[in-house]
């Protein structure tokens, strides 16, 4: 046993709660240890050689859990919250989030990533508001809304990956007869924890009904290899509103097509994979989101990768199984799983596979803590 502090309440004491016990490199419990711990505790201090364990570990060790969420299970869920839930003001967004069971019952699917299935019946406006965090909207099937980025209608569609960056207004409508949900991802945790965040109203409908096949931003943006004159320099996040289904499957199809006639362009066997990308910087989406598309042929099974900071992954199409850590599922269109730090995951193809990926990767790079290990790499 080693000292230990308790970072908890403790009624109408100090929220610090240190023990003496012994253990090795520890000091010799005796009454005058403490009466310091007490005089620690009185101050709020907290000695490293009770925590250096935690605080310091060889290896990452995550409070987050792997996790899986089954697609019909929520979509179940979504569909009686339709029923009973409205979607102005108060409920904001019908949206309902993912909760790791090691995180404490927060509506946190990892430390950093928010992940939500959010639902629109027919004909209904999810009310207009913006905030600091950024998020983005994956579909992984139905169609009839159009999510309003800062006045620009953009089509959600299936397969279909949506930005919408930091402070930007944005509400969404349904112009179907049939009721849609989809995948929202934020990085709500990593803004309430580091205290950044902030939001604000808009009205309470959106202010463009309309329902164009292409958003302006995608007409003026998503044209491959191409940039508009007009807009110079660099943006934090991309400018794209609509990564579209065709050009993904396109891209990941001609990976594998590559590869069956002995030319490199996969990232290893039967493992095609896209990465979402800023046009202004060649740099991910949005800066604490990175966000991919990954296809593996059947009875592909990936090599076994950990790295530095947490995902999630949700399934497009096919079936397979996942395992991270010790724990193994089988997994078919929608399910998601959560991937905490440094946890080996491996996928197994059970059919021809696809996998929308998004990760807290952008923020590890940027502090330079970024670590990836992929077994049998020794480049």
């Amino acid at each position: 046993m080693t000292a230990t502090a308790a970072h908890q309440q403790t009624g109408a004491g100090s929220p610090v709660n240190l023990r003496a016990s012994e253990g090795p490199r520890q000091p010799e419990p005796t009454p005058e240890l403490n009466e310091l711990y007490r005089s620690f505790e009185d101050e709020l201090l907290v000695p490293l050689w009770t925590e250096i364990g935690d605080l310091m570990p060889p290896s990452p060790r995550p409070q987050a859990q792997a996790h899986t969420w089954r697609w019909a299970n929520l979509l179940h869920l979504a569909e009686r919250s339709g029923t009973l839930v409205p979607v102005g003001r108060g409920g904001e967004r019908r949206a309902i989030a993912l909760a790791n069971p090691g995180l404490g019952g927060a509506p946190y699917a990892t430390p950093t990533l928010w992940a939500a299935i959010q639902y629109l019946n027919p004909r209904e406006d999810a009310p207009v508001h913006r905030h600091s965090q950024h998020a983005f909207r994956f579909v992984v099937e139905g169609q009839g809304v159009w999510t309003v980025v800062d006045g620009d209608p953009v089509a959600m569609r299936r397969g279909d990956f949506l930005l919408t960056p930091g402070w930007r207004f944005h509400g969404h409508h349904n112009q179907s007869g049939t009721p849609m949900a989809w995948l929202d991802g934020l990085d709500i945790p990593f803004s309430h924890y580091v205290g950044s965040g902030f939001s604000e109203h808009g009205p309470d409908a959106v202010e463009d009904h309309s329902t164009p096949a292409l958003s302006r931003s995608e007409r003026l943006w998503a044209h491959p290899g191409l940039r508009p004159v007009s807009q110079p320099g660099s943006s934090g996040s991309s400018p794209i509103a609509a990564y579209r289904w065709e050009h993904t499957d396109a891209a990941l199809h001609d990976q594998l097509e590559l590869e069956a006639e002995g030319h490199p362009g996969v990232v290893e066997a039967g493992h095609a994979a896209v990465r979402f990308t800023n046009p202004t910087t060649g740099g991910d989406v949005m800066p604490t989101i990175r966000a991919e598309m990954h296809r593996l042929r059947s009875g592909v099974t990936t090599a076994a990768r950990r790295e530095v900071g947490s995902s999630v992954w949700q399934v497009f199409e096919g079936a397979g199984a996942v395992e991270v850590g010790s724990r193994r599922w089988d997994v078919e269109r929608g399910d998601l799983v959560a991937v905490p730090s440094w946890q080996p995951m491996t996928i197994t193809a059970g059919t021809s596979l696809d996998l929308f990926r998004f990760a807290d990767t952008p923020i590890f790079e940027s502090l330079h803590a970024a670590r990836v290990h992929v077994d049998g790499d020794h480049s």
